[in-house]
């Protein structure tokens, strides 16, 4: 089935990296004028970009194309503490993922259908998980005289990028109310390489690592509502199901349930207000269900010795990643009729425990706090340039596991990104 993916989204998805800002892998935003709100803006829809957010927002954006592209500069790694062995399960040291670079692209159309619906089109990405390491950073995990097929000889690192195209219907229940249905297709690649140790502690132990890049496709709902309560306070809300992806086959080894690695369900409302004219506050709050698909929620400081816990097995280790709450408020100032600043912030719970931090040097998603600032800018012509700044402030975790004895480490992350779009209105 694989094979049949459509050769678009295959050579689409080729060219997305994956990176991107993110409360664990999933894009703070959608859009520059949303980024420069750290995300908020589910009740506060300004480009064909909103259907991400809440397609019910469609309705309102009117004729217009926006085209777009980030670029994104992430640092991460982690720290093996010199407090074991001898030797130590993980040599001591400070380790860095090369590849700190990543261009993504974005776009989106909408066309009004007539004054009460619309329809649209628009292309995402989740920020994936990517790390890139000189050095088999589990070398150590191989046992003296093991077999050639445990032993670790390939730099450490994966790679998983995610693509999404979405079809959003929006139409209006009445002046004041609103409601979407957006359709979602995705399509994701994934490769890991360096975990020839682990290949003992799996059910398929030829599917684990250096298999190349591997690909799944699935399928997802995302609906919304947008309400104007009064002439300055509206309010949405929208939830987007999970989208079931069929199995990395290459990878069944290594992600619980024979490799299933589908994307987690989310959940967001919030609210606009305008306190004058020229003015707008935003404040959303979402809630993203890692935990629920277990190749992501699944523990990773169980005893991988015991049947059931293996790699590939439905309650094999996983990431640790729980569900987590994420807070965004923004502000918007209209300054002229041609330039809008913004800027805004936001904050997420802690997306694993200290204990889960072995799994998690390969994808050290430890970010918490975003800032962004924005702007836009109204050309003559009527097309808009707008521009958005996020910064991901360094967050570091702390812990150890079974796995590494009583030698503890930790992972870090912090991130820039700078996304540029276009858009071109129509009458």
């Amino acid at each position: 089935m694989k094979e049949k993916l459509p050769a678009l989204m295959v050579g689409m998805l080729m060219s997305v990296n994956a990176a991107h800002a993110t409360n664990g892998y999933s894009p703070t935003g959608f859009g520059a004028a949303n980024k420069g709100l750290a995300g908020a803006g589910v009740a506060f829809p300004q480009d064909t970009l909103a259907g991400a957010t809440n397609p019910a927002g469609m309705v309102f954006v009117g004729d217009r194309v926006d085209v777009g592209a980030s670029v994104f500069h992430p640092s991460r790694g982690f720290k093996a503490d010199n407090n074991a062995g001898p030797p130590p399960n993980v040599p001591p040291g400070d380790y860095d993922s090369d590849k700190e670079w990543f261009l993504i692209p974005t776009a989106g159309w909408n066309r009004q259908i007539d004054e009460r619906s619309s329809i649209g089109v628009l292309l995402g990405a989740n920020g994936g998980l990517n790390t890139d390491y000189d050095d088999n950073i589990w070398r150590n995990f191989t046992p003296p005289g093991a077999p050639p097929q445990f032993v670790a000889t390939s730099p450490t690192g994966v790679d998983l990028a995610q693509l999404f195209v979405g079809v959003p219907y929006a139409f209006k229940l009445n002046e004041r109310h609103a409601l979407g249905i957006m359709p979602i297709v995705a399509v994701q690649r994934f490769k890991a390489e360096g975990l020839e140790p682990f290949r003992a502690l799996s059910i398929a132990r030829d599917k684990v690592t250096n298999n190349g890049y591997d690909y799944s496709w699935g399928y997802g709902l995302r609906v919304g509502w947008l309400g104007q309560l009064t002439d300055r306070l509206a309010v949405g809300a929208s939830a987007q199901s999970r989208l079931y992806m069929t199995e990395f086959d290459d990878y069944e080894g290594l992600f619980a349930e024979k490799g299933d690695f589908d994307v987690p369900a989310t959940v967001t409302a919030g609210l606009r207000f305008d306190v004058h004219p020229d003015v707008t506050l935003v404040a959303d709050w979402q809630r993203i269900f890692f935990n629920e698909v277990k190749s992501l929620g699944n523990p990773n400081d169980a005893d991988p010795t015991i049947p059931g816990n293996q790699l590939g097995d439905d309650d094999g280790l996983g990431f640790g990643w729980e569900n987590i709450n994420i807070y965004k408020l923004g502000a918007q100032w209209q300054y002229s009729p041609r330039l809008t600043l913004r800027a805004g912030v936001s904050h997420a719970d802690q997306l694993f425990e200290n204990g889960q931090a072995l799994f998690n040097v390969l994808a050290p998603a430890t970010i918490r706090t975003h800032a962004s600032l924005g702007m836009s800018y109204r050309l003559e012509s009527g097309n808009i340039v707008s521009l958005a700044y996020t910064r991901a402030f360094e967050e570091t975790i702390s812990g150890k596991s079974p796995l590494t004895g009583q030698q503890t480490g930790s992972v870090f992350m912090d991130q820039h990104e700078l996304e540029v779009s276009w858009a071109w209105q129509f009458d």
